[in-house]
């Protein structure tokens, strides 16, 4: 019954944020932002009442159950396919929620006993309204893989983990947090997986239509370099854009982002057939492979790559570093830079390369590094701002100028590659001025 209450009372509260309103357009500025957050709460106070229904469908449609199967009964071959025409989602969102309730739902021994349920913190979080379906879905189901290789203590760890860190988190924002968590969940590292991954990789091309079609799948290692050159060749012609003294003439570059990478592309390859020019437009385009010391020669250690969610083997990052155009990235103990390699670089490129570390990208919305740049906080002109990393944040245009228009606040708690940045919204977005935290310790797990 706690679960109908819950529903009821986040039903009041959006009620009461609607006020005497006729329809949403009616709404103010204000009214808008408690709509959204309440009408957030409404839908995971559902979630967690339809989880368990599902559960309770599935459970009732058995294939031991035959033709007294509740699926069979109502014309559908299966449980899932029964909710998905219910509630008009598909197949796959209804299983996601069957299993969901499954692995949230109290069980009971062969005796009888009553057992808590498979992911206690998850049903915990989904009854309290802090976690959607989607994903807690998300959550179960990367524990359900790595549930055998990990044993109950560390699987246990990682539901915590994850359960802590998902709220607030839009769905794609938490599958970053899942890739990493996998890695840290499988005791036989991710180097086996990624020979699997390898041996698929493949680049196919066909003519249709007067046109050349291309096909891609690679693994991360492969992927790396050819991600880092497009998205560097995209922000060389965005700032070339801005330059420019009528962006709006009809000669001007109004290519959009697919067409700017599928130009990038044919560009690169002209060069390699015979282009003498030693300078391409990658707009200081970089990869960076970062890791601990104590994986440099550990067998199940893990690095990850700017810009790429996907951590990567030791075996590769080390494979890796021998490339001319990849920097590695060396932390110790304390977090500190070691080594950022032998390749030559202004001062100011081994700012944005201490403040990548420091940020991961755009520390707001996490935009990849070569998609972000570094701005003052204190401005140079205006507030006689010093150029110190300590005065420095990587920031993409759009946040940048959100920030600045709207009166948004940054905080630094710490210094160098270990500080916390804190993004302090204005009291029209926030009256209670909640600190939100940015940055790459967003996404870090730290068991």
């Amino acid at each position: 019954m706690s679960k109908l209450i819950g529903l009821h009372e986040a039903l009041s509260r959006l009620h009461d944020v609607w006020a005497d309103a006729d329809d949403s357009n009616n709404l103010s500025r204000e009214q808008l932002i408690a709509a959204t957050d309440a009408i957030g709460v409404l839908q995971r106070r559902l979630d967690a009442v339809h989880v368990g229904v599902a559960a309770g469908v599935a459970s009732e449609s058995r294939t031991e159950l035959g033709s007294d199967s509740l699926a069979k009964q109502h014309g559908f071959r299966t449980p899932a396919k029964l909710i998905a025409a219910s509630i008009g989602v598909s197949t796959g969102d209804a299983v996601r929620l069957i299993k969901v309730g499954e692995a949230t739902a109290a069980r009971t021994d062969l005796l009888g006993a009553r057992l808590p349920s498979k992911y206690p913190l998850v049903g915990e979080a989904l009854e309290a309204g802090s976690l959607s379906a989607q994903a807690s879905a998300l959550i179960v189901a990367v524990l359900e893989r790595c549930r055998i290789a990990a044993g109950p203590a560390r699987t246990a760890e990682g539901e915590r983990l994850l359960v802590d860190a998902a709220p607030g988190l839009a769905l794609d924002e938490l599958r970053r947090l899942v890739v990493r968590i996998e890695a840290w969940l499988d005791p036989d590292g991710i180097e086996p997986r990624e020979d699997e991954q390898r041996s698929k990789r493949s680049l196919t091309f066909f003519e249709r239509d007067g046109q050349v079609h291309l096909n891609g799948n690679f693994d991360v290692e492969t992927a790396a370099p050819i991600v880092a050159a497009l998205r560097g060749y995209v922000s060389a012609a965005f700032a070339a854009r801005k330059a420019t003294p009528d962006p709006d003439a009809p000669d001007a570059d109004h290519r959009t982002v697919p067409m700017l990478q599928a130009d990038a592309l044919a560009l690169f390859c002209a060069h390699a057939l015979g282009c003498k020019s030693e300078k391409l437009p990658l707009a200081g385009a970089t990869v960076i492979v970062r890791m601990h010391v104590d994986d440099l020669d550990s067998t199940t250690g893990t690095a990850t790559i700017d810009g790429i969610d996907q951590p990567i083997s030791a075996a590769a990052a080390r494979r890796m570093a021998a490339d001319g155009g990849v920097i590695p990235c060396v932390l110790g103990g304390d977090s500190e830079i070691l080594d950022w390699g032998r390749k030559k670089r202004f001062f100011t490129k081994a700012q944005r390369l201490a403040l990548a570390e420091r940020d991961g990208g755009c520390a707001m919305c996490n935009l990849p590094p070569e998609m972000a740049r570094v701005h003052h906080m204190r401005w140079w002109k205006r507030h006689h701002g010093r150029t110190d990393l300590s005065n420095g944040i990587l920031l993409c245009e759009s946040c940048h100028h959100r920030i600045h228009d709207n009166g948004w606040d940054i905080h630094i708690d710490g210094a160098g590659v270990n500080a916390r940045v804190w993004f302090i919204p204005p009291a029209h977005v926030d009256p209670a001025r909640t600190p939100r935290l940015g940055g790459r310790a967003r996404f870090d797990i730290a068991a």
